[in-house]
């Protein structure tokens, strides 16, 4: 069995809280031959034979989530309609966490949760499957490498970095529209191409990012902070299947008269001092960081194709899920004719994604033609930032998507409520639960989680020993609600 990396961590809560559909990454290939459905089941069997992460399940011991075999192997089912094979939720307990399905005769569907998948697992997926109906033989059963035993970078130099850099967004402008969401949510999708000039000094996915940060900031944001979804693959695990990726924040301040080719190298600069902390999920270097599906309400990934069409069939890299995390997420691959944008929204909040597109597009246009303008020349900028007119919603905090996972606003503990704690055994009794665990003394009754270090596993491990030891149980929701050992005890007591 191996632990669940702290980003898998996080994928494992976000799921237990009702994320939908927003892990799941479809691969929809169109075959170049109509298969025989038998050999297509055999490759489908053999490739799990292969990856046999692909064939497991999460069990939960001491509040430890872990990676087990599942109950049961997947096997080739034969579906309808895509939407329906990518829809369905999965099983985690039970697994497995991947599926194949043959939709009419001739389109494989593979869907893969994303605890166990990442993006450059689909080039694994396609090019393995192509080698086993091809006739070809895979090597022997990868074996993962387990969390347990994988060289730890040190936290602190990373806590060292994130120090007085900022950490998320609340909200972010995008053309006139204020996106707030960080949470999951079912999603709506627009596609289109983007030609994304190669200019001196500069990869693409650098000259994207800082076209992106020039757009907002353009739309009033005058501090731009985007997430960004980064490979942590090691080089020697380039052909297997399995999960390193992490999500962080990058910031940057566009001004009018930068010139852009100097604003993208200046983000370039603070993306190499990113990528060196790349393996520290921002949650374990930065004290008091409450978790969120998505760091900012917009985030961009973005990966490079293989220059080769695959010979297994016509491959849709970025199948939509008909999820979102956050409002607005860019995904965008790279291929030798051009990139291809899948932005997924959330429509609740940004009404008209094509604004977005249009404006984006144009920009790029305008950097291919003259990198050395400025900003304010290559884009229109509003004159006032929008962020400072625009006032937070009057709602009914329980609307919002993220209320679930809201800091708690309660109001300080008076003198009376401190004293009244000091002698309730089930606070004493709680307050050693979180002091074994968190490994800090002494923990006073009204202290946030949070803000002492504690993260989602530690969390879930207090959970686990509160119900072993007390033989009370907590839901993850409430203890998000209420991350003192006092709001603990009130829910508990109901």
């Amino acid at each position: 069995m191996s632990q669940l990396s702290p980003a898998q961590h996080g994928m494992w809560i976000a799921s237990r809280k009702g994320a939908g559909t927003a892990y799941h990454m479809p691969v929809v290939i169109r075959l170049s031959r109509q298969p025989d459905p038998d050999t297509l089941a055999k490759a489908c069997h053999a490739l799990v034979q292969r990856h046999p992460v692909l064939g497991s399940a999460v069990a939960e011991s001491d509040g430890v989530p872990r990676l087990v075999p599942a109950a049961e192997l997947p096997v080739l089912q034969r579906t309808a309609t895509v939407d329906e094979v990518v829809g369905r939720p999965f099983d985690l307990a039970a697994g497995p966490l991947v599926r194949f399905a043959l939709v009419g005769a001739d389109t494989l569907v593979v869907v893969a949760h994303h605890l166990v998948f990442d993006g450059g697992s689909k080039d694994v997926l396609v090019a393995d499957l192509g080698t086993l109906l091809a006739g070809g033989v895979l090597d022997g059963p990868a074996t993962a490498r387990a969390e347990d035993d994988a060289a730890s970078p040190d936290p602190a130099e990373a806590t060292a970095f994130w120090a007085g850099r900022p950490h998320q967004a609340e909200q972010t402008v995008v053309a006139g529209e204020v996106l707030r969401s960080r949470a999951t949510s079912e999603g709506a999708l627009l596609e289109f191409p983007l030609d994304v000039p190669r200019l001196d000094g500069l990869s693409r996915f650098e000259v994207l990012t800082a076209a992106l940060h020039t757009l907002l900031a353009s739309y009033g944001n005058g501090e731009v902070v985007t997430a960004l979804d980064l490979s942590t693959r090691p080089e020697e695990l380039g052909g297997e299947i399995g999960c390193w990726v992490n999500e962080l924040p990058l910031a940057s301040r566009p001004a009018f008269g930068t010139p852009f080719r100097g604003f993208a190298a200046s983000l370039r600069a603070e993306l190499r001092g990113i990528y060196r902390h790349r393996e520290v999920p921002l949650a374990r270097a930065v004290p008091g960081l409450r978790p969120h599906a998505a760091l900012a309400p917009v985030s961009l990934s973005y990966r490079r194709l293989a220059e080769e069409r695959p010979a297994l069939g016509e491959v849709e890299w970025l199948a939509f899920n008909h999820g979102v995390r956050g409002a607005l997420q860019l995904q965008v691959v790279q291929g030798a004719t051009g990139a291809w944008v899948s932005l997924r929204h959330d429509p609740r909040e940004l009404t008209d994604p094509a604004r977005f597109a249009d404006d984006l597009t144009r920009l790029l246009a305008a950097v291919a033609e003259g990198p050395d303008r400025s900003l304010g020349e290559l884009t229109p900028f509003t004159a006032v930032p929008a962020t400072g007119a625009v006032a937070p919603p009057a709602a009914d905090t329980a609307s919002s998507p993220d209320a679930a996972i809201a800091p708690s606003t309660a109001a300080a503990p008076d003198a009376a409520s401190t004293a009244s704690t000091a002698d309730d055994p089930m606070i004493a009794q709680v307050t050693a639960i979180w002091e074994a665990v968190l490994e800090l003394s002494p923990i006073e009754p009204h202290d946030d989680i949070f803000d002492l270090g504690g993260h989602s596993l530690t969390i879930t491990q207090i959970i686990s020993r509160m119900e072993q030891q007390l033989g009370v149980e907590i839901s993850l929701d409430d203890f998000f609600d209420n991350p003192t050992v006092a709001g603990v005890v009130a829910v508990v007591r109901g």
